[in-house]
């Protein structure tokens, strides 16, 4: 099951936007990426736009980061431009749904154009790789229909959702390393 954020950030923390700029408000993390890659962050924090590329948000996540920030559109039944921060348990990870018994014999699995969870966890147990904590920023589009453009409620969520990923989550990130740092002298 997922649950709301708590407590701190440690190791290494990747901040992926994903979603698709051509389905309105499913560009919504990616907006949010590209406004956190324009801030100051701290050391061990990486931001990057993944947009539809699961594979490659894959082989990021086995590069061993401890924590990583997925920021997406997320439909959960609430007013357009409504965040939710959850976080997502080893236990409620899916497991790569395959055809046939084999991983390879999937036919989402090699989908360049896709962000499916269930593959991008996949990936990382193909590859012997962990996720480390998984935390979700989502928003609930008003629109997920062909067209660019954030709509308004989304689009006013964005600058909350960038306070939301810099200011607590990564404050607790920086206090507890420099924290570190000191008691290691």
């Amino acid at each position: 099951m997922t649950e709301p954020l708590t407590g701190p950030l440690t190791g290494r923390v990747l901040v992926a936007g994903v979603g698709n700029i051509f389905l309105g408000d499913d560009g919504f993390g990616v907006e949010v990426a590209r406004r956190l890659a324009g801030t100051e962050l701290p050391d061990g924090v990486r931001v990057a736009d993944y947009g539809t590329s699961g594979m490659h948000l894959a082989y990021d996540l086995a590069n061993g980061y401890e924590t990583a920030i997925l920021i997406d559109a997320a439909p959960r039944g609430g007013p357009p431009g409504t965040l939710t921060v959850l976080e997502v348990r080893p236990e409620d990870r899916p497991e790569l749904i395959t055809a046939g018994g084999s991983p390879l014999q999937s036919s989402q699995l090699f989908n360049a154009h896709g962000m499916q969870p269930d593959v991008v966890f996949g990936v990382l147990d193909m590859l012997g790789a962990q996720a480390g904590r998984i935390l979700v920023v989502g928003c609930q589009p008003a629109s997920l229909e062909l067209e660019m453009g954030l709509s308004e409620p989304v689009a006013a969520a964005v600058d909350a959702a960038v306070v939301q990923v810099d200011r607590p989550a990564l404050t607790a990130y920086h206090h507890e390393h420099t924290a570190d740092a000191a008691r290691r002298g």
